[in-house]
């Protein structure tokens, strides 16, 4: 039986234009903890921030009830009713 040997491996676009890479995990483990980390907590805190302010967003809670009051029928139907 062979073993399958994991090399590093680059992404390119169609234009041949590297944009990622494959590592194999004992690369990874060695360099992951030199990897940026702060670009992950700021999109995750964008994300709730949007969110906080949709309530607030006229356009969007019309649009939020339209969607509810399409769907309450549908759901009264389904879900199951206590007896």
């Amino acid at each position: 039986m062979s073993i399958s040997v994991l090399k590093r491996q680059i992404i390119k676009d169609a234009d041949g234009k590297p944009i990622g890479v494959i590592l194999p995990m004992e690369e990874y483990r060695m360099i992951e903890r030199s990897l940026p980390q702060d670009g992950v907590a700021d999109i995750e805190a964008g994300k709730l921030n949007r969110m906080k302010q949709a309530t607030n967003d006229p356009l969007f809670m019309a649009d939020l009830n339209e969607t509810m009051n399409s769907f309450s029928t549908a759901d009264s139907e389904w879900w199951e009713h206590e007896t």
